[in-house]
């Protein structure tokens, strides 16, 4: 009997191995649903919708957006580490998943075993502004005022732990200053209360910065992207500028599960590369304040991991709590 009981069961494996061969094969054959950590109208989302419909032209299936907001996209990434890895539950995530595993003490998952990166499918880069009081141009000059004067000067942010706060705490620790941090609730805040005179120095995106930095309101000093930005391409970036290894910046990347056949993230990362080459969707996303980057699973695996490494450790060294 018991040969008989094995040949079914290999029987009944095989054909399970088979179907799901099939069904990758075939995928995708229905609707995909694509979760965004954060409520609609705001930067991520929008780099999803927009992605989202042009995608779902591609890949001949229409793919919704799931608005599961609150915890920083913790609940969003959890449904999603939870999920079938069946290409059929995505995620868009953003700069802030890499964050949440060093402000974070537990994390209903882990931030790189329970997931599969597919394609970063944009960056917005922030700046480093300061007031015009100061009476500086160069981050060299910022460096030199900071140190001259320890714990005197103000940065703000959009809250503890956003990347607009580890911005400013990575710089400081490369150039190895002192400046108080102040945050606010969100970035809107921040912006209108050092617009206000409540503080002189702070990394806004940069799309939300140009308009009080053409205004003469924002003197803006370097980009915190490792290359220069389209959108203000003489403006050097902090790392050219003399503070060596800093990067950081905003972005969104599409991601599934752990487990995600590579059948279908090939499939995923091919149409998502394709489509963010056309001159409708950049523009699309350029007019959003975002610059398209695209590239490997690989590639965005690695700045992932990178990333979460970079922030674990500041948030040690520096007692972020």
């Amino acid at each position: 009997m018991k040969p008989v009981v094995w040949s079914s069961a290999i029987a009944v494996l095989a054909g399970g191995f088979h179907g799901d061969a099939i069904a990758q094969a075939n995928y995708p054959n229905k609707p995909i649903r694509l979760l965004v950590g954060f409520a609609p109208g705001g930067g991520t989302d929008t780099i999803a919708r927009i992605v989202a419909q042009r995608l779902g032209d591609v890949l001949g299936q229409q793919v919704v957006i799931d608005n599961r907001a609150g915890a920083n996209q913790i609940i969003a990434s959890e449904i999603v580490a939870g999920a079938r890895p069946d290409g059929y539950t995505l995620f868009m995530a953003s700069a802030g998943f890499a964050i949440n595993p060093a402000m974070q003490e537990k994390l209903p998952f882990d931030s790189i075993k329970d997931f599969t990166p597919i394609t970063m499918a944009a960056t917005a880069p922030n700046v480093l502004v300061v007031q015009p009081s100061l009476a500086i141009k160069s981050i060299p000059d910022l460096i030199a005022l900071a140190r001259q004067k320890p714990n005197q000067l103000l940065y703000g942010s959009g809250g503890v732990g956003t990347p607009s706060h580890l911005s400013g705490a990575l710089f400081a620790s490369l150039n190895k200053i002192r400046l108080e941090h102040i945050p606010y609730k969100g970035s809107g805040p921040a912006l209108a209360a050092m617009l206000g005179g409540e503080f002189q120095i702070a990394f806004p995106q940069l799309s939300t910065g140009i308009p009080h930095i053409k205004s003469g309101k924002l003197v803006a000093l370097g980009v915190t992207t490792s290359r220069r930005s389209a959108f203000m391409p003489d403006l050097p970036t902090v790392a050219e500028s003399g503070t060596l290894g800093y990067e950081a910046s905003s972005w969104a990347g599409l991601m599934g599960p752990a487990g995600l056949p590579k059948q279908v993230v090939i499939k995923l990362s091919e149409a998502t590369n394709r489509l963010l080459k056309e001159a409708e969707i950049t523009d699309k996303l350029f007019n959003q304040g975002a610059e398209v980057v695209g590239g490997s699973p690989e590639q965005f695996a690695a700045t992932i991991s990178r990333e979460i490494a970079q922030w674990k450790k500041l948030v040690v060294a520096e007692r972020i709590k």
